[in-house]
């Protein structure tokens, strides 16, 4: 896997792990009424600590990923032929 290859399927990863994450751990608070705000739209939205744990999630699936690549175990070659 040359390091273009391997950058391309690491940010592909991040932005899947990413987006499942961003509904976790919201609060909303139903009750608050500013103009011009969409009212499900949460206080503290955390996103300090979803990029955080976006990036340790996609870091140990890539690790995985690369691991079966170079070990022949995830080729598309071999199952073409």
């Amino acid at each position: 896997m040359s390091i273009t290859g391997s950058i391309v399927i690491f940010v592909i990863i991040w932005w899947i792990v990413f987006f499942s994450l961003l509904p976790m751990d919201v609060n909303r608070d139903k009750n608050r009424k500013i103009e011009g705000e969409d009212p499900g739209s949460p206080e503290n939205p955390k996103i300090v600590k979803k990029f955080i744990y976006t990036t340790v999630i996609s870091t140990v699936l890539f690790l995985i990923i690369f691991n079966l690549v170079q070990n022949n175990y995830l080729n598309l070659r071999n199952f073409l032929m």
